[in-house]
């Protein structure tokens, strides 16, 4: 009954009371009642009792000894009451009507509960569903004789009564058919009452005319056709096909056409290797000539475009159909073999899709399909990551359809091994979603299954998952034998006809479609591959798709040098941006910490000198703001940073509300968004990745709580964030901001890993910086929107830098006549150029305990150059500096173990530039830290002991 959990129902009708008031007694004082009763009460589960004390409390008050007291005096039944609602005057007959409309009530919730657990959902018929005692009538006390006893279970599954028999048939169709719903474990009312109205009385059956029918069918031919070709055509090639999973298709199909009738314009697909070429070419629409010419060794890209490309089944698409008249975008998400790693990506790019439009209420107009392998699905931790977002403020998408095709099997694993709970899709639990089981062979119960997951996403607008059931008909791949390790699964699937097949057989005995009309869209299938086929050799891709659209004017690659790019505004810009920064409505109240110190960063703007870290990245994102562009700031504790420098948004110390200076600079300026993220980093920086991948116009930055937490997003960093532009074309302008420097706080807390990014470097695919003052960060973020390409910038951001007296700009140098310095050459020089013994080469944080000690030691003939971006490796900049030390020793200092940092990646480097120049120095000596297993020490003694060292030895103390 919609809206009322099922319990609630017995306390309708003229049992009401009387069954309320004996529950009551039983609760205070168990003998005080009649024993049948004390014993139904005494066998219900704790959930029921809490169902029925709910259900009771509406209209009961707490007696003072703890019992209830009734709300009215219960009154006889109206005269000619209905079966099930016996006469109030007459206890037993009372008792008996309400404990047969109870024992139902119990029955239908168990089956609503668990009618799952019998539901015919495996193909192969395998895996025969265990009959489960709570959904036999007899457990809830009906025995035979009773199951043609007309009941009273007030309009629940319909009916005002019914006999048991019949309460169990449509139970049965409902919930133990091809379809089995898991759904109870959700909290909102509303959600559960909805599922329950839309599957009760198995509505699929009869649910398609023939036009629906043969579309399903051409769907499944499509599909199934698409596999035996490319099967016949390249044998032993991988392509990792859908057989077996076919209805997969019409899934995905029935999903994009209803979202699409409901709203949505643009959809966004992420999935795996399994199947992917089928969706691409018969969803996503890739033509299947371009298709034929990638198997056969052709590139996906223009050979002007550079590039080192991809293997097919890795690669993606987009396209425009019409759909019910209007235009609807799709696109399949480019992913590597790392399974479920795109699914962040994904939904971070609809994110930026909805916000883009300005659907950031409803966010009903872009929304994202997830196609997953069970295995995959239950064993790789991103899937949670990527849903546990989904209702969080800086992350929630309008919920995302996820579409398991469920073979049964990992590589060689089954689900026995592979996962803990009962189903592969029990982690979507955690997030309250609704799981919808089908049995993969029957394609209308798949289709009705899937619409009725896309109706629920737009509905309410949260996850929801679809579990198809099907096999896996080769091994992993196709050359793979699978009955090495599952003989008796491949033993029975080699039995097994088509999905497809055996569809079209049924639609030809029911009249539906004749075998002859089926044949022939079969046979015009094939006709168009054979076509495409021959077309192939023919072949060359024409233009390359991904500058086009929001990207349109950007130029790829960004080969060029270290050019200047028009960084620096006006002081008066600068003002403006600062004055905003230091300014509160008057009844807020502010820390008075915090007002401290936007006090001092109000001084130095006005004064023009001591601008620091924070107020130097401030300026960046305020400026970027009153010039368009908005700003996404994403990560752990964000807001005020995690060493209290930010304080991006401000929250009142007595009502809790929060204000955000860098949205009140003016009137017409762009929005900046700064959220604290889930403690997570593998799925929240694959979101702020995806998100870059949208949106070319906004600043997009994802930072780490401390530098090498970024570890447990490898993942996102090699394979998408090092190489997606190279291998699909794809750029982003994401920033990660990772705090780095040796402060004697630990291994963790010390290294970003700075060499590992320094490894991934290449053919310009990102830039690698780690800055030592707030002018040159200011510029390094601007310069990511207004270089005409976009590409990845690593930060190794400071942590005692952050409030360092040393590290601070003037006004000057984020204002005119100012840009990024890849280089920043001596700027204390003691003794002439031709004097100086030794250069130390070095960057970031170390810097500045060298300055100090050649201050402190009087030491005047050191110069200490700083390398400010490390790759691309300033070929350009670095030599004029180098020049005029002709007669000193050349050597690079790091605080990180020799092993570490970026002295391997650059030793080479440096040593080009000084054989270039034929001075003394012909190769850099390295003075640091001993190579280590571990980043750091953890004990602050020695930590100290070893910076001491190592500045000394690079000054030759």
């Amino acid at each position: 009954m919609a809206g009322v959990d099922i319990l609630a129902s017995a306390m309708n009708g003229a049992n009401a009371a009387y069954l309320a008031d004996t529950y009551a007694r039983w609760v205070e004082k168990p003998d005080s009642v009649d024993p049948s009763f004390a014993e139904l009460f005494a066998a219900l589960n704790d959930d029921a009792r809490a169902v029925l004390t709910d259900a009771m409390g509406a209209s009961w008050a707490p007696r003072p000894r703890g019992g209830f007291a009734p709300a009215e005096e219960a009154r006889p039944a109206p005269k000619g009451a209905k079966p099930g609602e016996a006469r109030a005057t007459d206890p037993e007959a009372v008792r008996k009507a309400a404990l047969d409309s109870l024992r139902a009530l119990m029955l239908i919730r168990s089956y609503r509960v668990r009618g799952h657990l019998e539901a015919q959902l495996d193909p192969l018929g395998l895996q025969q569903p265990a009959p489960h005692p709570e959904l036999s009538p007899a457990f809830w006390g009906f025995e035979e004789g009773d199951l043609d006893r007309r009941v009273f279970i007030d309009n629940v599954l319909g009916l005002e009564t019914a006999t048991v028999r019949e309460i169990m048939e449509r139970l049965r169709a409902t919930y133990c058919g091809p379809i089995g719903a898991e759904f109870m474990h959700i909290q909102d009312p509303g959600q559960k009452s909805w599922i329950q109205q839309k599957l009760e009385g198995a509505p699929w059956t009869g649910a398609f005319d023939k036009d629906s029918k043969r579309k399903i069918l051409k769907e499944l031919t499509e599909a199934e056709g698409w596999e035996a070709f490319c099967a016949k055509k390249y044998v032993g090639t991988k392509r990792f096909g859908l057989e077996g999973g076919e209805s997969t298709i019409p899934a995905v199909q029935a999903v994009i056409e209803t979202t699409a009738g409901l709203g949505v314009s643009e959809i966004a697909i992420g999935m795996a290797h399994r199947g992917r070429l089928n969706m691409l070419v018969n969803v996503v629409k890739k033509p299947y000539v371009q298709v034929f010419s990638e198997f056969k060794g052709g590139s996906f890209k223009p050979d002007d475009v550079q590039g080192s490309g991809d293997v097919k089944y890795h690669l993606g698409t987009s396209t425009d159909v019409e759909i019910a008249g209007r235009m609807v975008h799709l696109s399949l998400q480019p992913n590597p073999s790392h399974l479920e790693a795109v699914d962040p990506v994904v939904v971070g790019k609809v994110r930026a899709r909805q916000d883009m439009s300005g659907d950031t209420i409803e966010r009903s107009t872009v929304m994202a399909i997830l196609l997953h392998g069970d295995a995959a699905f239950a064993g790789q931790g991103v899937v949670y990551e990527t849903m546990a977002m989904s209702q969080l403020v800086g992350y929630r998408t309008g919920g995302t359809v996820h579409i398991v095709t469920n073979n049964q099997i990992g590589f060689t694993t089954v689900p026995v091994h592979a996962y803990s709970g009962l189903y592969c899709t029990d982690i979507a639990k955690s997030v309250q979603a609704p799981i919808i089981h089908v049995n993969g062979d029957d394609p209308e119960a798949v289709v009705w299954a899937a619409r009725l997951c896309a109706e629920f996403r737009m509905r309410f607008r949260a996850d929801v998952v679809l579990d198809i059931v099907c096999y896996r008909r080769h091994g992993h791949n196709e050359s793979d034998e699978p009955a090495f390790t599952q003989p008796n699964m491949y033993s029975r699937i080699r039995q097994m006809r088509t999905t497809r097949t055996l569809y079209a057989e049924r639609l030809a005995t029911e009249g539906s479609i004749p075998a002859e009309e089926a044949q022939a869209i079969q046979d015009a299938f094939n006709a168009t591959l054979e076509e495409a086929f021959g077309a192939a050799n023919a072949f060359k891709p024409n233009k390359a798709d991904w500058l086009e659209g929001h990207w349109a004017g950007l130029q790829p690659k960004g080969g060029e040098g270290e050019l200047d790019h028009a960084t620096a505004l006006p002081l008066d810009t600068l003002r403006e941006v600062g004055a905003a920064l230091s300014r509160v409505p008057e009844d807020f109240n502010v820390n008075p910490k915090i007002a401290r110190q936007m006090e001092a960063k109000k001084q130095a703007i006005e004064g023009g000198e001591g601008i620091d870290w924070a107020t130097g990245e401030a300026l960046a994102f305020g400026t970027l703001l009153l010039e368009g562009h908005r700003v996404r700031l994403s990560g752990e504790d964000v807001q005020r940073g995690t060493f209290s420098h930010r304080h991006a948004v401000l929250v009142d110390q007595r009502t809790q509300r929060e204000y955000t200076p860098m949205n009140q600079i003016r009137e017409g300026q762009a929005k900046f968004e700064a959220f604290n993220s889930l403690l997570s980093e593998f799925g929240v920086l694959g979101f702020d990745y995806g998100y870059s991948l949208a949106d070319p116009n906004t600043l997009v930055l994802w930072e780490a709580q401390f530098g090498d937490f970024a570890n447990g997003a490898q993942v996102i960093i090699d394979q998408f964030i090092a190489s997606a532009e190279t291998k699909w074309l794809r750029m982003s302008g994401l920033v990660m901001l990772l705090p780095h420097g040796y402060e004697g706080q630990g291994p963790e807390h010390s290294s970003a890993r700075l060499e590992r990014y320094l490894q991934l470097c290449a053919e310009r695919n990102m830039r690698v910086c780690n800055f030592t003052t707030p002018a040159n960060y200011f510029h390094a973020l601007r310069r990511q929107l207004k270089a005409n390409y976009r590409k990845p910038l690593v930060v190794m951001t400071p942590k005692s830098l952050l409030r360092h007296k040393l590290a601070v700009s003037s006004l000057a140098e984020f204002g005119p006549g100012s840009a990024f310095r890849h280089v920043i050459p001596e700027v204390d020089a003691l003794v002439p150029e031709a004097q100086v013994r030794r250069v130390v080469l070095c960057t970031g944080k170390v810097y500045y305990d060298l300055l100090q000690e050649r201050r402190d030691k009087g030491v005047n003939d050191v110069a200490i150059i700083r390398v400010e971006q490390l790759y691309p490796f300033p070929v350009k900049s670095l030599p004029p500096v180098l020049a005029p030390y002709r007669n000193a020793e050349v050597v690079w200092c790091q605080e990180e173990p020799e092993n570490m940092g970026a002295w391997h990646f650059l030793d080479r480097k440096i040593e080009k530039v000084l054989v270039g120049l034929g001075g003394k120095a012909q190769r850099p000596v390295y003075l640091g830290r001993e190579a280590a297993a571990s980043p750091a020490t953890g004990l602050a003694k020695v930590h100290q002991g070893e910076q001491d060292a190592l500045v000394k030895q690079a000054l030759g103390l």
